[in-house]
């Protein structure tokens, strides 16, 4: 099977995110850490609970968003962001199950 790819979890967004002068058009995002969980339920960004998403963004985004910027995106950005991570919380059998039945 082959590796994943940074280039497999960038999202392009439909709406960048205003920085200053300048405009982040795309975001990696990487898989957390337990650690980086803490304080979050796994059943919310399973659910894809908009406040878990913007605390854990921040957490796992390159460039590093902050609340606020995570707060400001456009919802169908958000949304595959979230789906991206809600990936991040499955086990590699389940992924490959989940993507056979897509």
């Amino acid at each position: 099977m082959a590796k994943k790819t940074d280039a497999d979890n960038t999202i392009t967004l439909d709406q960048p995110i205003k920085r200053g002068d300048s405009e982040i058009r795309e975001l990696t995002l990487r898989k957390p850490s337990a650690g980086e969980l803490r304080g979050l339920h796994l059943a919310e960004l399973l659910q894809l609970d908009v406040g878990a998403l913007i605390k854990v963004l921040p957490r796992i985004s390159s460039p590093t968003l902050t609340e606020p910027e995570a707060a400001t995106m456009d919802p169908a950005d958000l949304l595959a962001c979230g789906t991206r991570i809600a990936g991040f919380l499955l086990q590699k059998q389940d992924r490959a199950a989940a993507s056979l039945l897509a």
